[in-house]
């Protein structure tokens, strides 16, 4: 059972960055793309280790960004630190449901499901799963979609600084978590932009492949 012809067969690659369909030199796993001047390679060197790491390491800052203060409001000399959570029910406790519900989506579900999809899609290519590979590609399209908005709440907290910091009668500071936080952001972006998506196809013809042999096999035996 054999699949269409690639164009990595025909000395082909196509550039991430603007899909430009590139001519690989002779003997060459990269070259620089003619349109934009991007690194193009056959497949990214490294790709689902680099992916994996950064999975990882986003995972385990979760935990900090979450549980560790984010910003501390400090009004005529008192103030209590919030974390990110903390703040989601104070403003839904103080009827601001719709800020709550943006704050809770930008800084806890998006960098969640970011990281929960990049697992699953490195686990459907190193174990060959019988995902679809449309399906596939449609998760990794969501996944860097909704990575850019993980930015919405450290934008609302530089906005927020801007405007309450009043000197002695009103400040705010930024807290551990908000560090965690950002890094987060940069780590889950950084996995999205190692992950190569080739892979997925990859993975599929792989499992195509083994499954015509598997199919010969009974046929001949």
């Amino acid at each position: 059972m054999t699949g269409p012809p690639k164009a990595r067969e025909f000395g082909l690659t196509s550039c991430l960055c603007c899909h430009q369909l590139v001519r690989m030199p002779e003997g060459e796993e990269s070259c620089r793309c003619p349109r934009c001047g991007a690194r193009v390679h056959t497949r990214m060197v490294g790709s689902l280790t680099l992916t994996w790491a950064f999975v990882i390491t986003g995972a385990f800052l979760l935990v900090p960004a979450n549980i560790l203060p984010v910003m501390t409001v400090i009004y005529l000399g008192a103030g209590e630190p919030s974390t990110i959570i903390s703040g989601v029910m104070q403003l839904y406790d103080s009827g601001l449901w719709g800020i709550a519900l943006i704050v809770f989506v930008a800084s806890i579900a998006v960098p969640a499901m970011k990281l929960v999809g990049l697992a699953l899609l490195l686990v459907q290519i190193q174990f060959r799963l019988s995902l679809i590979p449309l399906q596939a590609m449609q998760l990794y399209r969501v996944v860097s979609a909704i990575g850019r908005w993980s930015l919405l709440d450290l934008f609302m907290i530089s906005i927020l600084v801007a405007l309450v910091d009043m000197g002695a009668i009103a400040e705010v500071a930024a807290g551990p978590g908000s560090t965690a936080f950002a890094t987060v952001v940069v780590v889950t972006m950084l996995a999205a932009r190692f992950f190569d998506p080739r892979l997925i196809w990859d993975a599929c013809d792989a499992r195509r492949e083994r499954k015509g042999a598997e199919e010969g096999a009974v046929r001949n035996g």
